[in-house]
């Protein structure tokens, strides 16, 4: 076992460096490389727990990808995201379920619906190769926004379906049961996200706070799963809330520990995810040889299957794009309203006149509220002229849809009373390694095709975007007073003002975040230099000691 933990390792490192080099996305190499390596002796022998995916390194990934999603573009798109992640997935359940049903002989609508929502949820693990392609934002935000709540539907209907044959079955019980795992979840998730922080800030040892960072996903999951709801989606809130919290609660140093470690970490268990999705393809065979089925035919059916998601999955964007596109016209058809609302807002004369005219008496909080509001969705209009949704975009978040590790892992938790049960997993493996193949592989040459040709009006958005923070921070940094340096020629009041400067910089950059005025690449960029500042004055202040 030992020999194959470090031949793991060192597979998934030489991936990570050979596959750019060749121009293959990495976890397809690892899929090929582990699918080659089913067949050698020394593998033969490795059984995957699929409890091992979905309960062990499911969750530490749904929560590096939460925290390191811009909290905003998960806002703006949330309507999208809770479709695709709900709605979609219920109606390819469906779908999918009346097809195996019809191909699978002997199945039942029951256990091929129990099938389609196996089949159904795309993969946050897969969704990291449209990550490395110069995609839309808002389509990124979308795919990764539904791969990681798209699961807990999954898995809700897996456990429905499952239940309903052996019961009758009830629509209403199925969408309470759906209600009540979503909503423990979150607040689970919520609660062990901002107590992980509390307890985080008190720590100064970077090492110490990160390896704590490494049981947060499960210190989520593991009560969310014994309270019957969903873990997956208490580890994904735990990862929102320590996205949006950390900056302000965590040290520089200990939040560039987590991100290197936590770096670290998603490529071994997003590599291994991949590799044992291969080792598994002889040992699914065999099941299916050994119960005397068609592996053919099942080859057939996957194909059918995947044809079918995709035919779905557009059927569902195509309408929800045009409502998308609908939305923005309406946000920007307020931009005139809402720009001359602002100036009047900003003066001290045009609150007064907003409060008389207003039927009741505004506070000056509920007049600072409204005049938040009014920035917020300037920024958001600006937000959908910069990066519109078009046919290029929709096309690019049907292809991109691919299904992977958690469908195979699923599959595995059929009860042993499924019929043809061999056949079912091996339909599943199938149609997750063809999505990850044909999608996976098609999909960085897709969007380069796709991509719309530069617009000027954007670059020069982003330009000014960068002004306007480099602006910011000037302001900010002015503003705070100027220290009083002793005439004995030390420099720690100094050392002090540049921390100050730094932290009110920070402070200034976090509110710009919180109103979405910025984009949220520049924005990061600019944290990471503050935070880059920050670690070199501390360094210097212990080399000095």
């Amino acid at each position: 076992m030992l020999v194959v933990l470090v031949s793991g390792f060192l597979v998934i490192a030489v991936a990570a460096v050979l596959g750019p080099r060749l121009g293959i996305a990495a976890p397809l190499l690892l899929v090929v490389v582990g699918v080659g390596a089913s067949f050698l002796p020394l593998f033969a022998a490795v059984e995957i727990e699929p409890e091992w995916i979905l309960e062990g390194v499911l969750p530490p990934l749904l929560y590096s990808s939460a925290v390191s999603m811009p909290a905003m573009n998960f806002r703006r798109e949330f309507a999208a995201i809770s479709g695709l992640s709900v709605v979609l997935v219920v109606g390819s359940s469906l779908v999918l379920g009346l097809f195996f049903a019809l191909v699978v002989p002997g199945l039942g609508f029951a256990w091929g619906v129990a099938l389609g929502a196996i089949v159904s949820p795309t993969d946050a693990v897969a969704t990291s190769i449209v990550r490395r392609t110069p995609t839309s934002a808002r389509v990124v935000a979308m795919l990764e926004g539904e791969s990681l709540l798209n699961d807990a539907t999954a898995l809700v209907i897996l456990r429905t379906a499952i239940v309903a044959t052996a019961a009758a079955f009830s629509f209403w019980g199925a969408l309470g049961t759906f209600a009540y795992s979503v909503a423990v979840a979150v607040v689970v998730g919520a609660l062990v996200g901002r107590l992980a922080l509390l307890a985080r800030r008190r720590i100064t040892d970077p090492t110490v706070s990160t390896v704590i960072s490494f049981a947060v996903p499960f210190l989520a999951s593991v009560p969310a799963e014994l309270l019957e709801a969903s873990g997956l989606v208490a580890a994904v809130v735990a990862g929102l809330v320590t996205g949006v919290r950390a900056p302000r609660d965590l040290s520089s140093r200990n939040r560039l520990s987590d991100s290197q470690n936590w770096r670290t970490v998603e490529l071994v268990l997003e590599g291994a995810v991949f590799l044992t999705m291969g080792l598994q393809i002889r040992s699914i065979v065999e099941s299916v040889e050994r119960d005397h089925a068609g592996v053919g035919t099942a080859v057939l059916i996957a194909v059918g299957a995947l044809v079918l998601t995709v035919l779905v999955r557009a059927a569902y964007v195509a309408p929800l794009l045009r409502a998308l596109a609908a939305r923005a016209r309406q946000h920007v058809s307020l931009q005139g309203r809402l720009t001359r609302m602002q100036d009047r807002m900003g003066t001290p004369e045009g609150k007064a006149e907003l409060a008389a005219r207003s039927r009741r008496r505004l506070s000056e909080n509920q007049l600072e509220r409204f005049a938040l509001r009014i920035t917020r969705g300037l920024a958001t209009i600006r937000y959908f002229l910069r990066e519109p949704l078009g046919w290029r975009e929709g096309a690019v978040v049907v292809w991109a849809g691919m299904r992977g590790a958690v469908t195979v892992a699923a599959a595995q938790t059929l009860p042993e009373t499924a019929p043809q049960r061999s056949v079912l997993v091996l339909v599943a493996f199938t149609v997750a390694t063809l999505s990850l193949l044909v999608q996976g592989g098609t999909t960085g040459p897709l969007v380069r095709r796709l991509a719309r040709p530069v617009d000027p009006a954007v670059v020069q958005a982003r330009e000014a975007d960068r002004a306007e923070l480099v602006a910011l921070l000037r302001r900010t940094a002015e503003a705070v007073p100027a220290p009083h340096v002793p005439d004995d020629g030390s420099a720690p009041a100094a050392v002090a003002h540049r921390l100050a400067v730094l932290a009110a910089q920070r402070d200034a950059l976090l509110t710009a975040r919180d109103d979405g005025t910025v984009d949220a690449d520049v924005l990061q960029e600019a944290l990471a230099n503050l935070d880059a500042s920050e670690i070199a004055i501390e360094l210097r202040g212990r080399l000095a000691e």
